[in-house]
């Protein structure tokens, strides 16, 4: 019958158990002694009352069927012959013997619960040995094994009498039409930080992508808008090793996987950048964070957006190149007093020039102590200073002579570049110098511009200061007659006050506006053009 339903041999032979057993079940409830008399033959049965030897007819009209299932299956032996039977009659069975019960062509029956080389099973022995309980409970644990044996089997066996057709084999897993292209290819070495790693999909779109370093760091990165790629949303670093893993899936759905690792290069030019700060000390509020490189900048795009600020006061801080290898930083005015400034480099895995790159990275925080601003003006031969924007004191000074020009005082806004104490000042140095050369020691020097401009001490028996401008283009302040000068003179005490980067401002002098790029002068750009 589950045969002709379309099922597999092995569900219709558990079919088949399942209606036996449950035929059992039916009929055992209230007629066990029937079937014990029954299954030692008619003689015990002819013992029984009326009512109970008539069980014996309707049990052969009503089993029959159920117990051809189940010899069908090789669950039960032929009716009427037991286990008590001997070997020998088993082996070399006689004229009367029943016939043979097909053995399924199938060693996997031993899943279904049942040996194949275990003689048939007897339902007689078992009702007159064990009685009906025993015959019930027997079957039940049967059924439930010879039922979940065969739901777990995918192919299908035929036994003696035939079967239907196995069902088709499991189908393998379905591959995804999604293509994924990863950029560099696996195990590429040398790879530029930047511009190189490239994560595309075809057929399909990309559902997640994940790029980490040796140290697992995963590189942060977005998917395009349509699903197509991705990119790091910043370039990685030199000499690294990263994994990529990348997830697409087809229009059905179906996902697919690809993974790549590559290498970036280790440079073997270097830009060698070098600033004007120290870790940890307090400038004047004028200061100018200014970066050198020993190597021609090509791409300043990239340099910049490199070196950030972080301000306590949340000034912006933004940066000029003055050539391909100086680019200064400063906020659109003056530091606030007491703030914290943190400069972070980043300029290691940069290509700052093709082939070039930054090697630098590094942090730089610095405290901008008080205000002091001084305003020196040429014409009056007196200098301001003020202090956190109050006047603190007037100092009488002796700027650069009228002429020749070189000895000129430039014009407009400098900063404290250098505090060098008793220094040589040697007219060789000086571009386009004219008349009589010198070369003096001048103490309690404060460096403005490379150069030459200084305020610097200076022990003049005529006391020019506060009436004649005698310099060589410096702003000169009465001091000591010793080679190093008073530290309780004007100069002296001026000079213990300063702090790097205090601005000083010269007006009214005959020669011309300070360069920008001169010093840290940077200040007299405006914020437009800076």
């Amino acid at each position: 019958m589950f045969g002709l339903l379309g099922l597999s041999p092995v569900l219709a032979r558990a079919g088949g158990a399942v209606l036996a057993v449950a035929a059992v079940r039916l009929f055992v409830r209230g007629s066990g002694p029937a079937l014990a008399a029954a299954a030692q033959g008619p003689g015990a049965a002819a013992q029984l009352p009326g009512p109970q030897r008539g069980v014996r007819a309707q049990w052969v009209r009503s089993w029959r069927p159920a117990i051809a299932i189940a010899q069908r299956m090789y669950l039960l032996g032929p009716v009427g012959h037991g286990r008590h039977r001997s070997a020998a009659a088993r082996r070399n069975p006689g004229p009367d013997a029943p016939p043979a019960v097909a053995k399924p062509q199938c060693d996997r029956i031993v899943a279904l619960g049942v040996e194949p080389d275990r003689p048939p099973l007897r339902i007689y022995d078992w009702i007159t040995a064990k009685g009906v309980t025993r015959v019930e409970r027997r079957y039940r644990v049967l059924a439930a094994t010879v039922l979940g044996g065969a739901l777990a089997l995918t192919t299908a066996c035929s036994g003696g009498g035939g079967g239907s057709a196995s069902g088709p084999a499991a189908s393998k897993e379905k591959k995804s039409a999604a293509a994924v292209s990863i950029e560099p290819a696996n195990g590429a070495t040398g790879v530029k930080p930047t511009g190189a790693l490239k994560v595309s999909v075809a057929n399909g779109k990309l559902t997640e992508v994940k790029v980490t370093g040796k140290d697992g760091a995963e590189v942060p990165g977005a998917l395009t808008a349509d699903g197509l790629g991705w990119a790091p949303a910043a370039g990685l670093a030199v000499s690294s090793e990263y994994k990529v893993s990348a997830k697409a899936a087809d229009a059905e759905g179906v996902a697919t996987t690809a993974e790549s690792s590559f290498t970036t290069l280790t440079p073997q030019q270097v830009a060698s950048p070098q600033d004007n700060i120290a870790d940890g000390q307090t400038y004047g509020t004028g200061m100018i964070v200014s970066l050198t490189f020993k190597k021609p900048v090509k791409d300043r795009a990239a340099v910049e957006k490199a070196i950030t600020f972080d301000t306590s006061d949340g000034s912006v801080v933004k940066g000029h190149w003055f050539n391909d290898s100086r680019v200064d930083f400063r906020p659109q005015t003056f530091w606030k007093p007491q703030s914290k400034v943190v400069a972070h480099y980043r300029l290691k895995s940069v290509e700052t020039a093709p082939g070039v790159y930054g090697e630098v990275d590094s942090d730089q925080s610095f405290t901008i102590g008080r205000s002091r601003v001084s305003t020196a003006d040429a014409s009056s031969h007196q200098m301001v200073v003020e202090e956190d924007g109050k006047p603190a004191e007037t100092i009488p000074i002796s700027a650069g002579a009228d002429s020749p020009a070189s000895q000129n005082t430039f014009n407009g806004t400098m900063v404290i570049m250098a505090k060098e104490g008793t220094t040589v000042m040697d007219s060789s140095t000086v571009v386009n110098h004219e008349g009589p050369d010198y070369k003096v020691k001048m103490p309690h020097a404060l460096r403005l511009t490379p150069t030459g401009t200084y305020v610097h001490g200076k022990y003049a028996p005529d006391n020019p200061f506060g009436s004649r401008n005698t310099s060589h283009g410096c702003v000169g302040l009465q001091d000591g007659s010793a080679e190093d000068g008073d530290n309780n003179s004007v100069a002296g005490r001026f000079y213990a006050s300063a702090l790097i980067g205090d601005v000083v401002t010269v007006k009214n002098s005959v020669g011309k506006q300070v360069d920008p790029a001169n010093g840290l002068s940077g200040w007299n750009i405006g914020w437009d053009k800076w």
